[in-house]
């Protein structure tokens, strides 16, 4: 996952409001977003090569997402699966605080990545890179508001996270309707290269991922899937997930409608 957009407690009625794409190489065999046989309460995408998920929701109001820390150079051999830190804690029995402490802790088992990791009553992150090189930050808790994560910090103001922002706070005022939601997750414009970050990997590729649609036909690379997720106060959720091939065109769309279960007493 490459971008996610979201508002926590910011809407009056959709106390989380997720939109996101995620951006992968087409070669890695994956699922469409579906209740999973093994954990039917876990709705989420699949990463059939390492087992993982991105992004994903429970039943009793879990949420968790995942984006990769970009920082240029080869992964690390024998680095766990990120994915694994979605898909444990969706499937878990542990709470968010719990999760983030043990990720938090075994941070360097990992490649680079950002972590969020929630249910009905707060929203957390943590990340195992810090900013100049520092080290890594503790786990937090987010303030309402809408955040944005790339493959860099939470809220790092890339040309890309600042526009999808402003995007976001206005499809905000629209829902229920989704559609602003999936125009600005198909934005496909290129940032000129004065505004570009330096992630550590070639100009060309600089430019490439600086869409919040990402389309790379000629490295088999791009926007595989872009997802919203709208969580009602009153426990409905939606989750519709857009499939798109290696040429860009849209391939397939899934839709998850239903209730959260009641809140222990």
């Amino acid at each position: 996952m490459c971008l996610i957009v979201l508002a926590w407690q910011v809407h009056p009625d959709y106390p989380l409001v997720v939109a996101a794409n995620r951006d992968e190489y087409f070669s890695r065999p994956t699922l469409p977003a579906a209740f999973w046989p093994e954990a039917p309460d876990v709705l989420g995408g699949r990463d059939l090569q390492a087992g993982g998920s991105w992004l994903g929701i429970s039943r009793d109001g879990r949420f968790a997402a995942l984006t990769n820390y970009r920082e240029g150079g080869a992964p690390r051999a024998g680095a766990r699966s990120r994915g694994a830190l979605v898909g444990d804690y969706l499937c878990g029995p542990d709470d968010a605080a719990i999760h983030l402490a043990d990720a938090a802790a075994h941070a360097g088992d990992y490649g680079a990545f950002n972590l969020l990791v929630g249910d009905r009553e707060r929203l957390g992150y943590l990340a195992n890179r810090g900013p100049l090189g520092a080290p890594p930050a503790p786990p937090r808790w987010l303030p309402a508001g809408i955040h944005g994560l790339s493959n860099h910090l939470l809220d790092t103001p890339w040309p890309k996270l600042a526009a999808a922002r402003t995007d976001f706070a206005a499809a905000l005022r629209t829902l229920p309707d989704e559609r602003a939601f999936f125009r600005l997750l198909a934005d496909r414009e290129i940032v000129a290269d004065h505004r570009l970050p330096a992630t550590g990997v070639p100009l060309a590729w600089e430019r490439v991922l600086s869409a919040i649609f990402v389309a790379a036909p000629e490295h088999d690379y791009g926007t595989r899937a872009s997802t919203l997720l709208a969580v009602h106060r009153e426990g409905s959720v939606l989750f519709v997930e857009r499939r798109f091939d290696a040429a860009g065109r849209e391939a397939g769309e899934v839709r998850h409608a239903f209730r959260l279960a009641a809140a222990p007493r």
